[in-house]
């Protein structure tokens, strides 16, 4: 599966998590789940679920902790494909 793919998915799934909707329309590999897209931590949990869901790959906690960007979560899944 291509980046570009895989971080469309990503941001997608994300959408409904996002309180900064500006931040989300100007997204890049860069781009901080919880400073800039201002994804509630406890959220987080959730969002890894979906992924889990939309990949069908499994994420482990520690792999969870490495996440904090855009780009963290495309290459982690990229990773796992």
């Amino acid at each position: 599966m291509e980046t570009t793919e895989i971080q469309e998915r990503v941001v997608k799934i994300l959408t409904p998590y996002v309180k900064d909707q500006e931040a989300l329309a100007s997204v890049s590999p860069t781009t901080n789940l919880l400073e800039d897209l201002k994804v509630n931590s406890a959220r987080l949990v959730d969002v890894v679920l979906a992924f889990e869901d939309e990949f069908d790959i499994e994420i482990a906690d520690e792999d969870v902790d490495t996440v904090n960007t855009i780009g963290d979560c495309v290459t982690l899944i990229g990773q796992k494909l």
